[in-house]
């Protein structure tokens, strides 16, 4: 099992600024490495090639939603057992019944705050 050092989270959402906020934010305060793409489609690719201990995942993208991207990863057995955690400005899918409708461990809300993301997922995923 890696230790806390060594954990990768891939970061999913559309918007380069919240990509750069949340990797500088969860790098900060954390020890993990934040890989980000911006689509549906290069993340569902990164999730093959990097590997990662988590991804967290927006919503509501163009062109490829993530509730799409979700069905890839859940239908893929190489993939599925990746945890992933949701940062949505949808706030009904921070409801407890939706995120296991859903089959994720958890979601944020947008707008979140960002010295308290890493120990939100931290508290999500168990880590």
């Amino acid at each position: 099992m890696k230790d806390e050092s060594q954990k990768t989270i891939l970061l999913i959402d559309d918007e380069e600024y919240i990509c750069q906020v949340v990797a500088s934010c969860v790098e900060l305060f954390s020890n993990w490495q934040v890989k980000t793409t911006m689509s549906g489609q290069e993340g569902l690719a990164a999730s093959a090639t990097v590997r990662p201990d988590a991804i967290v995942l927006d919503m509501l993208m163009p062109s490829m939603d993530g509730f799409a991207v979700l069905k890839v990863l859940q239908a893929d057995p190489q993939l599925a057992d990746i945890p992933v955690v949701l940062l949505t400005a949808r706030v009904d899918l921070t409801e407890p019944q939706k995120i296991a409708q859903l089959g994720v461990q958890g979601a944020i809300s947008k707008p979140f705050h960002p010295t308290k993301l890493a120990s939100q997922i931290s508290q999500i995923l168990g880590w």
